[in-house]
């Protein structure tokens, strides 16, 4: 390809919101966190998933669909999830660390040995009731 010789009407995004195709036999929960396949199928937390996208913004059901057969919509951003527990507990010294994913609502501390995946950068921690809640960046 060769340079420029003319203004260009660059295609652009917010960086904010996405559509995925949804994996086979897959519902996904508004609210829950998103993983995509290695072909890029979405799914709901760690089911499969070799990297985290986002929040699902909507409840999808793709449980006797093909892959592909429905789109989910994803938010990227800054979003509250359950922490984890023991040893893989995220405290407010974790603050700019990776976290991974546990399940579709919860995140911890270490990949458990190769097995998670990252979810994003904690945030923040904030106590909440009688638990924590960490905050993670999926920018």
């Amino acid at each position: 390809m060769s340079t420029l010789t003319s203004a260009r009407n660059t295609l652009a995004r917010d960086g904010v919101d996405f559509t995925y195709p949804v994996a086979a036999s897959t519902k996904i929960y508004a609210g829950s966190m998103v993983t995509l396949s290695a072909t890029g199928f979405a799914r709901g937390g760690a089911a499969g998933g070799t990297k985290a996208a986002g929040i699902a913004v909507e409840t999808v059901d793709n449980s006797s669909g093909a892959d592909g057969a429905v789109l989910v919509k994803v938010k990227r951003g800054v979003f509250a999830f359950n922490n984890s527990a023991a040893a893989d507990l995220i405290d407010l010294g974790d603050v700019g660390a990776v976290c991974y994913v546990v399940d579709d609502e919860t995140v911890a501390l270490t990949d458990a040995t190769g097995t998670r995946v990252a979810a994003g950068k904690v945030a923040d921690v904030e106590t909440v009731g009688s638990g924590t809640v960490v905050w993670v960046d999926f920018r």
